[in-house]
């Protein structure tokens, strides 16, 4: 827009700045209120951005789904991060967790975690800790955080709730004929 047309719109600079702020805003932020791309990394969070960011590729890791953006990921950890910010206990198991899995990639890798190349390579160092209580309470924080999503559903090709769809029965799949 030019200078003559915004003025011409009964506009000042500024409103129009304003406006175009507002407008650049409101594209970046999703209806769900999460921000797209990588712009979550740097949004405020108990955990350290880099304990965030290495806990949405692990995440990635325990549910692999080339289909899915990252941002889906993030807001399965935020959960986490949102009782973190609650309870220093679990800050503690979250940035404890994450650091000393950092040290076993940059033991085994040479890099932190979430820098590691190869996805086997990161897989392993899973596998390693999945006793541990941070394994453990990151992957069972991911059933409900990433899968509860309704934007996702789709992709996986749930329909959401039947009841107020009058049940499954009568809407196709009462076909199961591998029954006798």
């Amino acid at each position: 827009m030019t200078t003559q047309s915004i003025a011409a719109a009964g506009l000042s600079r500024r409103v129009f700045l304003r406006g175009a702020g507002t407008t650049l805003l409101a594209m970046t932020i999703l209806p769900s209120g999460l921000v797209q791309g990588r712009a979550w990394a740097q949004m405020p969070k108990a955990t350290k951005p880099e304990t965030f960011a290495s806990l949405v590729q692990m995440s990635r890791d325990c549910y692999p789904h080339d289909r899915i953006e990252d941002k889906h990921y993030a807001t399965a950890v935020e959960i986490l991060d949102e009782a973190a910010r609650g309870s220093p206990d679990q800050l503690t198991l979250l940035e404890d967790g994450m650091a000393a899995l950092n040290r076993a990639a940059a033991s085994a890798h040479g890099a932190p975690y979430a820098r590691v190349a190869a996805e086997a390579d990161r897989v392993a160092l899973l596998k390693a800790i999945e006793p541990s209580p941070f394994f453990q309470k990151v992957r069972g924080n991911l059933v409900v955080g990433l899968y509860n999503q309704k934007d996702l559903w789709p992709l996986f090709g749930y329909e959401g709730s039947s009841f107020d769809k009058g049940g499954y029965l009568e809407r196709g799949f009462n076909d199961i004929d591998w029954l006798a």
